[in-house]
């Protein structure tokens, strides 16, 4: 393991916590309470709130803000400008800092560029959310998700591949590039075996 890496122009205040072979790019800032995994990667122009974690090997791409009460697990994916929230009824007027709402990304999951994550959901372990997407509800474990506002359309493989899964019912298949089998039943997709 080594070192993180952080370039020149970005700044990481005092107190934040940066893992080993962690990559911090052009403009980027990182509040003091960040806490952020090894193995990471974050984009030209990117900001980390203070009250922020971000897991092992988590990819943030370019241009987007992390704020606070967003928690992203392992081997999440950030896709360019896709944008976090974490007040649900903002006004200038009005402080509601006291009101930030928790975001959880889980494990694996992809977040498409461009797409909104309105605060106060969770997006399940290696769900997919596309390109543009609004979500403003619970994604599931596995789940295929487009549109404004967000519709569950599929499901997806932990590499990445669409399943041959109707959206209900009971029913299993495999992953067409690794084998794992996966099972849907009572509205939710499990891996066998993991």
């Amino acid at each position: 393991m080594a070192e993180p890496f952080i370039h020149e122009t970005a700044i990481v205040d005092d107190g934040a916590v940066i893992g080993e072979d962690s990559r911090i790019w052009h403009w980027v800032h990182v509040c003091g309470g960040a806490v952020i995994g090894t193995g990471c990667s974050l984009g030209q122009n990117v900001f980390v709130g203070n009250r922020v974690r971000i897991g092992n090997n988590v990819k943030i791409q370019n241009n987007i803000s992390v704020y606070d009460n967003v928690i992203l697990e392992d081997d999440v994916f950030c896709g360019p400008s896709m944008v976090f929230t974490n007040v649900y009824n903002p006004r200038s007027a009005v402080v509601r800092k006291d009101e930030y709402l928790d975001t959880t990304v889980r494990r694996g999951a992809t977040l498409g560029a461009n797409c909104t994550i309105v605060c106060g959901v969770t997006i399940g372990e290696h769900a997919f959310v596309g390109a543009g997407t609004v979500i403003n509800r619970d994604v599931p474990d596995y789940a295929l998700v487009v549109g404004v506002p967000g519709r569950h359309i599929g499901w997806m493989s932990a590499y990445g591949e669409r399943l041959d899964l109707p959206l209900e019912g009971s029913a299993s298949c495999v992953c067409p590039h690794t084998g794992d089998e996966y099972r849907l039943d009572d509205g939710a997709v499990r891996r066998i075996g993991s």
